[in-house]
């Protein structure tokens, strides 16, 4: 049996938001293989009140050999590195990573949970990652990623932006 592939959300509005996922994508090469980046995509902040400067997010596939607390502490060790602070929820951050899915894992701790929560409602993470993973099911909803997102209201402020070729390599 093959490693599991972790998918990810990565996002950023802070500083120079591209340079630092682009940092966090190459310290993610730690924890295991990359084997799929989405494009860039420019977002609204969602589920805050004042106003914030636009994200941008995009999705990450990693085929992994570790545990999923082990690739969480890898991914909250990254955030740390590129000064992420964990003050006030929903605060403007440089560096937000998310565990969207764990291979089929089910995982419901105090600290992580697998499949992420929030995945099935949100455009910023299931556009880029139906770019990356559009066939791959989540394990308790059982729908596919395209299915996830084909459910969801049009409510716009998802913007994929064009790119060099080189992102993300």
């Amino acid at each position: 049996m093959g490693k599991p592939a972790v998918y990810l959300s990565l996002g950023s509005n802070l500083g120079d938001r591209a340079a630092a996922l682009s940092e966090a994508i190459e310290r993610l090469r730690q924890l295991g293989t990359i084997v799929a980046i989405s494009s860039l995509y420019e977002t609204k902040p969602v589920e805050v009140e004042d106003q914030q400067p636009l994200y941008l997010n995009c999705a990450v596939a990693i085929e992994t050999s570790l545990t999923p607390e082990q690739f969480f502490a890898g991914t909250r060790a990254v955030e740390q590195a590129l000064g992420r602070q964990r003050c006030v929820r929903h605060a403007p951050r440089t560096l937000d990573i998310d565990i969207l899915l764990f291979g089929d894992a089910v995982v419901t701790t105090p600290e992580l949970t697998i499949p992420h929560p929030g995945l099935a409602r949100r455009h910023f993470v299931l556009q880029p990652l139906e770019e990356i993973a559009a066939d791959v099911r989540h394990p308790v909803l059982n729908k596919t990623v395209r299915e996830l997102l084909a459910g969801l209201p049009d409510e716009g402020g998802v913007r994929r932006l064009e790119h060099d070729s080189n992102w993300g390599n």
